[in-house]
């Protein structure tokens, strides 16, 4: 029965669909059809405060279907965060804090960046997994530092999405019992009913892996959804609720997809008139306020609990504290001198290089967390203290299975929910499956490691399905993202502190080998690494300057001492980070590549954006097909990465 007279819940709906009518831009459907949900999450559920939005142990908010943003904001508004009547008059205008789908570094109260569909589920699951383990930390038997829930509120497209289903299996495997996403199950998508597009019965599959499953028939009923939620906080396992709304409820076209994504209107009048809401756009009464405001007083006095135990904890284990507070700002220590020094003298892989200074970050660094998409024994790469799990919520290692995607969101929910760092690993063409997690973990300036070895043709007999070719030239293009193809030992840990100490508002990716690379000489090899790109031999009278990344820049070195033989001068740059690079003055770039000689580009991927620093006139040597299957040495030398082939291609360009 729909909800008449109930002016603290309506005024979320009208607000929202006010919005959307002045932007003449939005999704009201899901306004209209969703408001008791949220209505009731706000007020009745969750712990949160609006004066500080970022504090620790408040529960955590998905709007999975990120469309619904006008509901997310009128909700915020009217619980009193940062979010004025103005910035909801905004919607979806510029420089605006209420852009087309929530982004949690612009808006206070946005938990994590949603609008892509499934990855909101994703990063919930991410959510899930921070809090279970770091309640495993650093609560102690009378002392709960952490202990809250994740809602999700998604919808049918959320639950069709492929990542949504890898990241609710590995929920369940894991009994992740404080995560909780309630469907807004109104029967209808864009182009047609669900029924079009899926048959198969969500309770069943949610409970095949292990999920509890709840089902409330009206979504006008506020008790029944307040006392579902109610009922699975109280499970062991996660939990699954489906609540049957009407799409667009009260207006004209209810229940059709035609009020999905299309402003309503005049129609608005028709709404109002539904549920007796006598006000016009952008008026809400102050007893709606003060309504709205009753959960906050609430929660003052449980966040003032948590000050008081985050105190004691300081007093009785001081060094736990300080992990913990340490783990809250992201202030991250190793020693990295001794790893320095303890660089090999033999040619040794980059993911070999990788594993083992990794290994030992990890042991200093007790809050990294991650693992591999299945593939540890090959990345080298996990986490420590042992695999998370159901009887080791202690446990850094992560078991993803192969559900790259996945990882990559389950990730970006981990680093959102704070006290944590997050890596993942696999093989660098597979990269492919992570594409949309990576760029969303840069929207969102989320600092983590994307970890990925086999990372060109030389991976050799295992063929083009997995060789990178296009995939350098793909990662390095994303925005607010840092790429690194370390060229040996030094300059891999020189990328890992990079990373980790100075790069804190964004993802990092390093890209590693399978096959061994001789150790380079170094003077500050991190003031190095740091600028992008350095000149690693800087001979004078250069005419040629040799620009390599990663196992090129070896075979750079051998070229230039190559051409010397010859008579002709080649200074050698090695870039392991054209994106730091980028990022230096002029007048160091001009320093380190000198547009006075020939320059040359020496890269095992696909030539797309070497033009850049070698110009219309320069020589760019690399891949621009896909690869073949065969031995590493053979693929090599056919796709002309041999230092007496690359001089011979030089010799005809200055001939």
């Amino acid at each position: 029965m729909i909800n008449k007279n109930n002016n603290n819940l309506n005024a979320l709906r009208i607000l929202g669909v006010s919005a959307i009518n002045k932007a003449n831009s939005g999704h009201p459907g899901i306004v209209l059809g969703a408001a008791p949900i949220v209505y009731t999450l706000f007020n009745k559920i969750m712990k949160h405060n609006p004066k500080n939005p970022k504090w620790f142990d408040r529960d955590r908010f998905v709007l999975s279907a990120g469309h619904g943003s006008a509901l997310l904001y009128s909700a915020l508004h009217l619980a009193g965060y940062n979010l004025s009547m103005d910035e909801i008059k905004n919607f979806r205008q510029w420089n605006s804090k209420t852009p087309g789908h929530p982004e949690s570094h612009l808006t206070e109260g946005v938990d994590v960046t949603t609008g892509p569909l499934g990855q909101g589920i994703a990063m919930a699951v991410g959510l899930a997994i921070a809090e279970s383990h770091t309640a495993s930390v650093y609560n102690q038997s009378d002392l709960k530092l952490v202990d809250h829930h994740t809602f999700v509120l998604c919808g049918d497209g959320d639950l069709q999405e492929g990542v949504a289903q890898e990241s609710i299996s590995l929920a369940g495997r894991l009994k992740l019992n404080k995560l909780i996403i309630i469907h807004d199950s109104n029967d209808i998508q864009l182009d047609d009913k669900v029924e079009k597009a899926q048959s198969e019965n969500m309770h069943e599959r949610f409970k095949a892996a292990q999920w509890n499953t709840l089902k409330i028939n009206d979504g006008e009923d506020l008790v029944a959804i307040e006392k579902a939620i109610n009922d699975a906080k109280a499970s062991d396992k996660p939990t699954y609720i489906e609540v049957k709304t009407i799409i667009g409820i009260g207006a004209t076209k209810q229940g059709t997809s035609a009020v999905h994504g299309a402003p309503i209107g005049s129609d608005i009048e028709t709404v109002k008139n539904a549920f007796d809401w006598k006000y016009n756009d952008f008026e809400i009464p102050n007893e709606v306020y003060s309504h709205w405001n009753e959960n906050i007083s609430k929660n003052l006095s449980i966040e003032s609990k948590w000050n008081e135990d985050l105190n004691k904890l300081k007093a009785l284990k001081p060094e736990l504290a300080k992990q913990f507070v340490n783990a809250l700002n992201k202030e991250i220590n190793f020693d990295y001198e001794e790893l320095l020094a303890k660089a090999p003298e033999k040619a040794e892989a980059t993911r070999v290089s990788s594993g083992n200074i990794w290994d030992s970050i990890n042991a200093q660094v007790k809050f990294l967390i991650g693992g591999s998409a299945d593939l540890v024994s090959s990345t080298r790469i996990k986490g420590a203290d042992g695999q998370f799990d159901v009887d080791n919520r202690s446990g850094r290692n992560i078991l993803y299975g192969v559900r790259e995607f996945a990882m990559g969101a389950i990730n970006n929910g981990i680093h959102q929910h704070g006290g944590l760092i997050p890596f993942s690993s696999g093989f660098f063409v597979f990269s492919d499956y992570m594409k949309p997690a990576m760029r969303l973990s840069s929207i969102m300036n989320s600092q983590q490691l994307f970890i990925f070895t086999h990372d060109s043709v030389a991976v050799g007999e295992d063929g083009p399905t997995h060789q990178p070719i296009e995939q350098l030239a793909m990662i390095r293009s994303i925005p607010n993202h840092i790429t690194f193809r370390p060229a040996d030992y030094a300059e891999t840990l020189a990328s890992y502190k990079i990373a980790l100490q100075d790069l804190k508002n964004c993802p990092s990716t390093l890209v590693l080998t399978r096959q061994d690379l001789v150790q380079l000489p170094h003077n500050d090899v991190y003031e190095e690494v740091k600028r992008g790109a350095y000149l690693m031999l800087d001979q004078p009278n250069a005419t040629i300057t040799l620009i390599a990344t990663g196992s090129e820049v070896g075979l750079a070195m051998q070229t230039a001492a190559k051409l010397k033989e010859e008579g002709i001068i080649a200074k050698v740059v090695s870039m392991p980070s054209t994106n730091l690079f980028d990022q230096q003055e002029q007048s160091y770039k001009d320093k380190i590549i000198d547009k006075s000689t020939l320059r040359v580009s020496i890269e095992m991927g696909t030539t797309y954006g070497w033009s850049k620093y070698t110009a219309d006139n320069g020589l760019n040597i690399g891949i621009d097909i896909f690869g073949a299957s065969a031995p590493a040495n053979t693929i090599i030398n056919q796709y002309g990465f041999t230092s007496e082939q690359i001089f011979n291609k030089i010799k005809k360009v200055i001939k």
